[in-house]
């Protein structure tokens, strides 16, 4: 019988990564769009004219998406592993396609597609849940482009292996450009998969985190208090707190 360890990411390594993404209070106050539990999500009130929302990933609730069409939004959206949106709206438009960092099989490219539906100026919205491709639709997405996102609602999959180095050496440059134009403004952990730990450090494995372009900012400040007021549960199962080393 073999076995197989993983290489064990270093504690200044992770405290690094984890004050990249500390959580701050950028002058908006958040305010939820979507689901009063999974498929709602918290972002700063400053929507007044993002005109499109781009929206990989489709559940089975469109609850997000329908708010932000509500709110004169268009709403562009993608996935091969259904027939369409969960519900119906003038403003959804949707193709039947995985989005990844590249094009290949029934996979486009991101790029591609918002470069293609994307009007010529303005802001945007991203609201991403594709099962992992996040990492690499996030390491190949241009800096023009995303420089176009005011705010972006992404699911990352898997978080929990940042314990492991060699997934580590994988994620950190992501999440360093992320930094680089946007701020952590929300951190949620969906409480169907649960946390590992190392170093004193817990690491939810599935975790909602809400960016904010910089400039946006009015303040930035760390926020203090988790969860928020208008968080929920994902899922009715036992409750997950973000844990404290994330925002302390």
């Amino acid at each position: 019988m073999k076995y197989l360890f993983a290489r064990a990411t270093k504690k200044r390594q992770l405290t690094t990564l984890l004050a990249l993404l500390r959580p701050m209070s950028t002058g908006h106050p958040l305010i939820r769009i979507g689901a009063e539990a999974d498929g709602g999500y918290l972002v700063p009130d400053d929507l007044d004219g993002i005109r499109q929302c781009f929206s990989p990933g489709v559940d089975i609730k469109s609850d997000f998406e329908f708010d932000c069409a509500n709110r004169g939004m268009d709403v562009f959206m993608a996935d091969a592993s259904v027939e369409g949106p969960a519900r119906d709206h003038p403003k959804f438009h949707f193709e039947k396609h995985f989005i990844g960092g590249f094009a290949r099989q029934q996979m486009i490219d991101f790029a591609d597609w918002v470069d293609r539906l994307a009007a010529p100026d303005g802001d945007l919205m991203l609201q991403m849940d594709i099962e992992g491709y996040e990492y690499e639709v996030l390491a190949a997405m241009p800096a023009r482009l995303l420089s176009r996102f005011r705010i972006m609602v992404v699911e990352f999959h898997g978080l929990s292996r940042l314990l492991e180095r060699s997934f580590y050496d994988l994620a950190f440059p992501v999440f360093e450009k992320l930094a680089g134009t946007h701020v952590c403004a929300h951190i949620h952990p969906n409480n169907y998969l649960g946390t590992r730990a190392n170093h004193g450090l817990e690491i939810p494995d599935l975790v909602e985190f809400t960016f904010f372009r910089r400039d946006r900012a009015q303040t930035l400040m760390p926020a203090l208090s988790f969860p928020h007021p208008l968080d929920r549960d994902c899922c009715a199962r036992k409750p997950l707190k973000l844990p404290g080393c994330w925002y302390e």
